[in-house]
């Protein structure tokens, strides 16, 4: 059965309704109407400002309703503004760009020459070299040194040189000429543990673990008063040391100081705490303050071998006769610092017969030490002059009666001529009163540190199969 139309579907007007033609004459009277009218009203409109109109726009028709009355069309949304917002900051105008020149000085290179080769401008150089902080910069070239430039046309806009690790020279231009500053490098410091069993060498124990040949070196350093690294060192021995990492915006760079360290050398352990005064001075300690270097130098020379030992009948290998040879050589190539075996002052320094170039120095307690053969003096260290443990007093050399280059070193106590790799040494002096109870203060926490580790190592070894270690 179909159902019935709903009433809400159906127009309200009865079926009689029609809705009246319109004559042609009433359209073209319309049309002709209209374009005046329309004429009239966009004239109106271009010359009366909105605001100003005393007649309300007439709203635009889009048709009629059954009724035949028109109703309005729906208003079109408002258009997006051609201005940018309020508050919305002007684009930045872009950074310049600039040439970057970066070199490395080498041998017999100048600024000069440098500025030169790379067409840059020699008043500008001329002009920073004037800088205080530039002209000490420049004073000191070396090998090695780098600078970075930044340039327009050849026309210096900026200038960077590292000095070292923790600072370098900055050199920018300005309104008002050029200005330079000593910028700072931050570094960071990181602590590491390493452990090496003596198999071989030490150098091949510090590889095995993992730790640079500078620390090695410094490690041998720290205890040469007691052990003697050539003679000394058996299979078996170990080493544990804690040291410093030097870093620079996350990268590693070098190796930094050793805070502490334990030596097992033939059943003998040796321990060496690091400790810095307030006067920035820094030495290696025992847990009980005792420094743990000598008053002396054993061999105050870099050797590649003892070539000849303290011997009272040796036979001269120039004059071939028995001569008693009353110190110790040690060859090492020509040219290598030899540095002062104490602190004291230098009392000889010349030719001295078959010693060739020979420097004495007088220390503390009648003890005299003796240096021959060199190739040369140290500038530092004239006649007359104080010196300290360590310090470069002359270079390896074969002058006077001698068959190749090396450093002859006597130790002489009262006249007395006694053998240097044999003789007690005097202990240097202990940590000062003043700074005891701080040192102590550090040794604890050190030490529990360093027993954690070992622990650890052992456990690690007691793991590991012997075929494979």
């Amino acid at each position: 059965m179909p159902r019935p139309v709903s009433p809400l579907l159906r127009d309200h007007k009865s079926a009689s309704f029609r809705k009246p033609k319109k004559s042609g004459r009433v359209k073209w009277f319309a049309v002709g109407l209209g374009l005046p009218l329309i004429a009239v009203l966009t004239y109106s409109g271009l010359t009366t400002p909105p605001e100003q109109s005393s007649v309300a726009p007439e709203p635009e028709l889009a048709g009629v309703n059954p009724d035949g009355e028109p109703f309005p069309a729906p208003s079109a949304p408002a258009a997006e503004p051609l201005l940018p917002a309020i508050g919305t900051a002007p684009p930045e105008p872009p950074e310049p760009e600039y040439e970057t020149l970066a070199f490395t000085i080498r041998k017999g290179d100048t600024l000069d020459g440098l500025f030169r080769k790379n067409d840059l401008n020699l008043g500008h150089l001329a002009a920073i070299s004037r800088l205080e902080e530039a002209r000490q910069r420049f004073r000191r070239l070396k090998p090695g040194d780098e600078f970075r430039i930044q340039h327009t046309g050849g026309d210096l806009v900026s200038l960077y040189s590292v000095l070292d690790l923790t600072s370098a020279l900055s050199i920018a231009r300005s309104e008002d000429g050029f200005v330079a500053e000593i910028v700072e490098r931050p570094i960071e410091k990181r602590k590491r543990m390493a452990h090496g069993v003596i198999e071989t060498s030490l150098f091949e124990a510090g590889a095995d673990a993992g730790i640079s040949d500078k620390t090695v070196m410094n490690l041998a350093g720290i205890f040469a008063w007691d052990i003697d690294f050539v003679y000394d060192i058996r299979v078996g021995d170990n080493f544990f040391v804690q040291y410093e990492e030097i870093w620079q915006d996350g990268k590693y760079i070098t190796d930094g100081e050793i805070v502490a360290a334990e030596f097992n050398n033939d059943g003998r352990t040796n321990h060496a705490i690091r400790f810095v005064d307030a006067n920035g001075r820094a030495d290696y300690f025992t847990p009980d303050g005792l420094s743990v270097r000598k008053a002396f130098l054993r061999a105050p020379v870099e050797f590649t071998r003892i070539s000849s030992n303290f011997n009272p009948r040796r036979r001269h290998p120039v004059l071939n006769t028995i001569r008693a040879h009353r110190g110790v050589d040690y060859a090492a190539p020509t040219g290598t610092p030899i540095m002062a075996a104490g602190d004291g002052k230098v009392i000889f320094r010349g030719n001295k017969s078959g010693y060739g170039k020979t420097v004495i120095l007088q220390h503390g307690g009648n003890i005299t030490t003796l240096y021959a053969h060199m190739s040369n003096y140290a500038k530092s260290a004239p006649l007359g002059s104080r010196v300290v443990q360590g310090q470069t007093i002359g270079f390896v050399g074969s002058t006077g009666l001698s068959t190749g280059p090396h450093l002859h070193f006597e130790y002489r106590l009262n006249g007395v001529h006694r053998n240097p790799r044999t003789v007690d040494l005097p202990d240097a002096d202990p940590i000062a009163a003043e700074y005891r109870d701080e040192f102590m203060a550090t040794v604890q926490p050190i030490l529990a540190e360093f027993e954690r580790f070992k622990r650890t190592q052992l456990a690690v070894l007691a793991d590991t199969p012997s075929d494979s270690r």
